[in-house]
This record gives C-alpha cells, structure tokens and sequence, in this order.
C-alpha cells in the first residue's frame, strides 16, 4: 500500500489529547502515504527534554527506517518559542514538502498551534516591554489575571498558570490592540483533521500507566540533568506538567508522593483543556473527524485512508 496520495487535500492533521495514540496512528499513516510528520506539540520543540514531553522515537521507525518528523528538537530549554514561531517555521517546512512532492502529515495536541495552522492565524511578532514588565512585577498573580480578564476572554488557562506567563499575555493584549501592522501573512491549507478520541477513563487509565512509564524511564533523572546544566528552575515550573511538577520536588517544595499525585490530576486536567479547544474549533467550524482511540491501530489507519479519499466510513463520529 506505499505510495498512496490524496488529492483531495493538502494536509492530514492527526490530534487529540494527550495519551491518546496519536503518534503511531500518524507515523504509520505518514509511510502509506509516502508522506513526513510534521510535529504540533508546543513542547517537543525543545531538546533534551525527551521523556517529559514524550518523544517516544521508537514510534517514528517503520520497517525498520526512521519516519522523518519536522519541528522537534529545534530550540535549546529556557528559550521561550511561541505559536507565532511555529506557524512561521511550519509554512516554511509545509513549502519545502510541497515542492518536494512530499504528503504533509501533522501530529500534535496542542489545539492553538493546531488552530494556526487551519484557521489561518494572522499574528504579530510581539516584543518585550521591560518599563510594562517591572510595573506588573510588583502585581500578585490574582491582580494580574484580573487585568487580563479586562483585556480578553481567558480561553487559554495557561496564560495564567503563573506569574510570568500572565505578564506575557498582558504584554501581548497592550502591543496587539495598539499596533496593526507587522502581521504574518499565512498560506490557506485544505485540511483533513482526524482526532483520536479515548472515553475519559480509558484516558485517565492511559495518563496514569504513561506518567508510572515515565517516571521508571527516568524522567526525574532528566528534569536533574537540565538544572545542572544551567537551566533555571523558575524556566522548568514555566514549561507546566512534567517539568513544574519534578523540579518542585527536586528543590524540596513537595514530596515525591505530592509530586505524582499532583502531576497525574494536572495532566488529567491538561487534557480536558485540550478537548475543550478542540470542541471550540468544532463550535466554530472546523470540522474534525474523531475515531475510538480503542480501535485496532488497522481499523484506524483505514478509517483515515478513506476519509482521504472521501469515502463514508464507519466508526467515525459525527
């Protein structure tokens, strides 16, 4: 079955939240049609952060040859990389598949890069504002939120999971609502987004086993490793779940079972703010295909091979 194409579309999205199966279903899908991944994970995009953001690369290897995978590993920790970057960086990797002849196949939770991407996000490059930032250090968190609020809805929970990332989202609502030039200019893609949908116990139940994995992979290790090098423990807590949760146990501001408890309730609630995105995208439109996540891996790839071709199928839910 190599070698297939669509015609009818420019790109295939494969999403969902986290722990679903997205990335084998995308890989396997990405070799039958002669295609490569193009990563939408907000988190991936960081090397050495592998086993906390789930880089499972052995998922990516088919046969034995390694599926290339786009927009992983390109910045170091403690670099800040937003969704204005990563739409410039993904139309720049989009043309360079095109004209290569190559099947774009994006993988990735992470709704709002997700939503760049088909909804044609026209965003600004915004620069820091030092004088606005010092007068907003001296702000609580809650005084802060409370200040966003009157500037914007609050659809995204984590523009306010600290301090820091709540003087960035002031930062940009005062920048964006006095400047209207500057704004990215973005290609329209005809997208088949398929999402892959487990029931909520089966994900709470596949949250729990991944973070037990992980942690016996050695992820602690890994959050260690990134402080002794130099990176910041206020930069780890910045980056949420995994790395917030391990480096406040690493510098003793809770327990080990304080830390797994906490990490699993956060990841559960990470991906319910996953599905309220995508249910967002759906209230406006977009259309996504969902597939029981407890199907067999071959049932799923035909489902979205036919779904290519515009064929009705079973299984997908409306």
């Amino acid at each position: 079955m190599n070698n297939l194409h669509s015609n009818n579309y420019d790109i295939l999205i494969i999403t969902g939240p986290t722990a679903s199966g997205k990335t084998s279903l995308a890989v396997n899908v990405a070799h039958l049609l002669n295609g490569e991944i193009i990563s939408a994970d907000s988190r991936q995009v960081y090397r050495r952060m592998n086993i906390g953001t789930g880089k499972d690369y052995s998922d990516y290897i088919i046969n034995g040859a390694q599926m290339p995978c786009h927009l992983i590993d390109i910045v170091e920790p403690g670099e800040k990389y937003n969704v204005f970057e990563y739409q410039r960086r993904f139309f720049e990797v989009y043309k360079s598949l095109k004209q290569r002849g190559v099947f774009p196949v994006v993988c990735g939770g992470s709704g709002m890069w997700v939503d760049s991407i088909v909804s044609g996000y026209r965003m600004m490059e915004v620069p820091p504002n030092d004088d606005l930032r010092k007068q907003l250090e001296e702000k609580s968190l809650e005084e802060l939120i409370a200040m966003l609020s009157s500037l914007k809805k609050l659809h995204n929970t984590t523009d306010i999971d600290t301090k820091k990332r709540a003087i960035r989202a002031i930062e940009i609502e005062y920048y964006t609502q006095n400047n209207t030039t500057g704004t990215s200019q973005v290609a329209e893609v005809n997208s088949l987004i398929v999402g892959v949908l487990p029931d909520r116990d089966l994900r709470r139940e596949n949250i729990a086993k991944r973070l037990q994995q992980r942690l016996n992979e050695g992820m602690i290790d890994e959050v260690k490793e990134l402080l002794n090098s130099g990176i910041t423990p206020e930069a780890l807590i910045y980056y949420g779940l995994e790395y917030k949760f391990i480096t406040l146990y690493l510098i003793n501001q809770i327990t080990y079972d304080q830390m797994v408890l906490s990490l699993q309730t956060a990841i559960c609630q990470f991906a319910k703010r996953q599905m309220t995105w995508f249910r967002g995208m759906e209230r406006r439109g977009i259309k996504i295909n969902w597939i029981d996540a407890q199907l067999p891996l071959d049932d799923k790839i035909s489902i979205v091979i036919n779904l290519l071709d515009k064929k009705i199928v079973r299984h997908v839910r409306p």
